[in-house]
């Protein structure tokens, strides 16, 4: 119960949090600053999640963690930035954006649906969004190729130690001191 729990509960954590989050800073050269703190501080995690998965006894479950953390994190990033930028310079979308618009142009984008009610206007908007486009294609292709990796690899490992179990890990471990 905990292996659904703990995801959902990270990525609902997420999306609190950028409801709260006082968004009322302008969109200047230190929120563009900010953005790319933000996409590094994804990396980081995300090459942190996988050397806990390489470690883990539970590689399929951590992987899952992990995804649940990254991908909302990099999502909710993109999505106050669109916000603040729309707040600095109304126009910059085809509509005035609240967060929860904000938000849906973020996912529309990762998921590739295309455009329809909401589309970049200006120019910085549409950097923005590329800039996105390029992240996704990365977090889809390349993170979800290092993801099943390192679960492949920490399986064999875990076959290397011993027979595996129900998880994927060998018999008798925990990886909670891992964590």
């Amino acid at each position: 119960m905990s292996a659904v729990l703990r995801p959902l509960g990270t990525a609902t954590g997420l999306v609190v949090a950028y409801y709260l989050l006082p968004l009322d800073k302008r969109f200047e050269g230190s929120t563009a600053v900010g953005l790319v703190l933000g996409l590094a501080v994804v990396a980081a995690l995300f090459t942190w999640q996988i050397r806990s998965i390489l470690r883990s006894t539970r590689p399929r479950l951590r992987a899952v963690e992990a995804l649940a953390t990254t991908v909302p994190l990099f999502l909710l990033l993109f999505a106050a930035t669109y916000y603040l930028m729309e707040q600095a310079e109304p126009g910059s979308f085809t509509e005035p954006l609240s967060r929860t618009d904000a938000l849906y142009f973020a996912l529309t984008v990762f998921s590739t649906v295309g455009f329809g009610d909401i589309t970049p206007h200006e120019e910085q908007a549409r950097i923005v969004t590329m800039v996105q486009m390029l992240g996704d294609v990365l977090l889809v292709g390349l993170a979800a190729h290092v993801v099943v990796g390192a679960v492949q690899s920490a399986l064999a490992r875990g076959s290397a130690d011993g027979p595996p179990t129900a998880t994927g890990g060998p018999p008798d471990s925990g990886d909670a001191g891992r964590r």
